[in-house]
This record gives C-alpha cells, sequence and structure tokens, in this order.
C-alpha cells in the first residue's frame, strides 16, 4: 500500500463511463494503490481540486476522462513537480492515444502503479484580458471550434461521438466560413480554419500532423486555406481516411507561436472545450507535465 494519489473524476458523465471508472477503481485497489476520488460539479472544478492536491502535497493526480479534463487538470498542476495520471475514459481519449496510454483497467492500475513519467510540453493559449489556458492536444478556431460551442451536452452524453458528426453537419449548412487573419512566427496569411496541435491525432487516432510530437518544443500549425461546405466535407471524409495531411489546400508548419488576429469574437476550443473567442497568440507553454506512462 505504498502508492498514494488523487483521482479526478466527472460523475455526470454517464452511467457507462461511471461504470468503465468503477472498474478500474477496483483494478487499482486490487493492486493495492492508495487514492482518494473527488467527484468534480461544475466546468472548471477539475482544475481547482487539482491546485488543491497541489497544495495537500499530492505526488500524481490522475484525470479520469476526456481530454478536456485532462487540460482542467493540467491547468491545475502546472508548474509543480506533481505527476499527472489519466484514466482515459472520454469521448475521443485523443491525448491517451497520442501516447499510447492503455485503456484496460488492470493495464490502467499496472502503469499508475509504475509511475515511469514522461515529459510533455503543453499547449499555451494567450487572450488580451491576460488570461492563459494550457491545453496538451490541439487548439482551434474555425469550423470545428463553432461545433464545439454548439454541441448539445446530452446529446455527447448518449451517443459519443455521434453528437459532433450531428452538430459538424449543421454547421457545416450554417457557418459562414469568416477569413481568420493569422500571423505565424510573424509571418501574415488568412484561413478559413487554423488547428495548432501538440500531437499527430484529431478526434481519436485520426492523423492530423504526422510531423508532431508532445514532448517536441514547438507547434504544428494545421491552416485550411478554403472555406465553404465543400471544402469542410472533403476535409471530413479525408481525415478518417488517413488522407487529410496530405489534402490539396491544407498547409502545414511547425512554429513557434501562431495568432490569430481577426475577426474578433470568433469561439476558440482546445481539447474539446470551448476556452474563450479571438483573439488569441498561441505558444509552447513555459511549463512541462510529467505524465505517468505504460
Amino acid at each position: 500500500m505504498r502508492s498514494r494519489m488523487l483521482v479526478i473524476f466527472n460523475p455526470a458523465a454517464g452511467v457507462r463511463r461511471r461504470r468503465r471508472f468503477e472498474r478500474v477503481a477496483g483494478a487499482l485497489a486490487e493492486a493495492g494503490i492508495r487514492f482518494t476520488v473527488a467527484d468534480t460539479t461544475a466546468p472548471g472544478h477539475a482544475e481547482a481540486l487539482a491546485r488543491e492536491a497541489v497544495a495537500a502535497g499530492e505526488r500524481v493526480v490522475v484525470a479520469a476522462g476526456g481530454d478536456g479534463t485532462i487540460a482542467e487538470v493540467v491547468n491545475g498542476i502546472a508548474g509543480s513537480e506533481v505527476r499527472l495520471g489519466v484514466i482515459p475514459i472520454g469521448t475521443a481519449n485523443v491525448f491517451a492515444h497520442e501516447l499510447g496510454l492503455p485503456f484496460g483497467a488492470a493495464a490502467i492500475a499496472a502503469s499508475l502503479k509504475r509511475g515511469t513519467a514522461r515529459l510533455v510540453i503543453p499547449g499555451s493559449a494567450h487572450f488580451p484580458d491576460g488570461r492563459t489556458r494550457l491545453f496538451v492536444q490541439m487548439l482551434g478556431v474555425g469550423l470545428d471550434a463553432a461545433v464545439v460551442a454548439s454541441l448539445n451536452g446530452a446529446l455527447k452524453r448518449r451517443i459519443g461521438k455521434g453528437a459532433y458528426v450531428v452538430e459538424t453537419l449543421r454547421q457545416i449548412a450554417a457557418w459562414p466560413f469568416p477569413r481568420l487573419r493569422l500571423m505565424l512566427d510573424g509571418t501574415p496569411g488568412e484561413a478559413a480554419q487554423v488547428i495548432a496541435t501538440k500531437g499527430r491525432f484529431y478526434g481519436g487516432r485520426f492523423v492530423l500532423a504526422p510531423e508532431a510530437a508532445p514532448d517536441a518544443a514547438g507547434l504544428s500549425v494545421c491552416v485550411f486555406l478554403r472555406g465553404g461546405w465543400w471544402s469542410a466535407v472533403r476535409a471530413g471524409v479525408a481525415l478518417p481516411l488517413g488522407l487529410l495531411p496530405g489534402l490539396d489546400g491544407l498547409m502545414r508548419r511547425r512554429v513557434a507561436a501562431l495568432e490569430v488576429a481577426a475577426p474578433s469574437g470568433l469561439p476558440v476550443q482546445a481539447d474539446g472545450d470551448l476556452i474563450g473567442a479571438t483573439p488569441v497568440t498561441v505558444t509552447d507553454a513555459a511549463t512541462r507535465i510529467p505524465v505517468v506512462a505504460a
């Protein structure tokens, strides 16, 4: 009974995820891991709980959920030496796929007990009001952010990824595809949509930026040059087929900084959660996060 950790879980995630979490909790107990479960009650609560855990001297804080929950916990432990554990029970679990983390209950327990850590470099979104939000996988402005901003939470809990498909189809018909004014390491550009990513994957295990790595400095910025429903449909079809990285009309660049300068007031999503509105500047975070990896 040597290990000690705090597990942060969202009890509103749905019955299926509760059952998956209970299986993992049982495996942790069987592995002899001492842990405490803290339930979240509202958006942002996971970050607050993580900050409290740091102050209380916890060595490991585990995010039991999806990419949004992980990002909240990362914002709470950033700047400390606390390690991040992950129990991937979210909708897409992109970050867990990116790091090759285990999904089976016994394998998760074994990994958390070993405690072997891998340092990753989060991304950081900076807003004009002084707010800074860290993200672990990707940040988007354009159609995907409009989808996140309008997503039906109840439908997401019922049908998972299917809710994103439904909302994407709705947004393709309604989104005006405004031209974004960008700065890529100081070089101006325009786009219909832009995604800055720290990893290869998007929406699960679909490859978006094969050159990206979560422990590498810099961002892979994917600039979608063309707007309109037809370009959006082409990209949507190319993604699951593994063809998106080479799609005509997609430009990929490795940069240290991305600025989405205009138009103002467009939604900004990161790790599947709405985090603010344009303008926004995106860089690497100043901190590194030790993630308990398989």
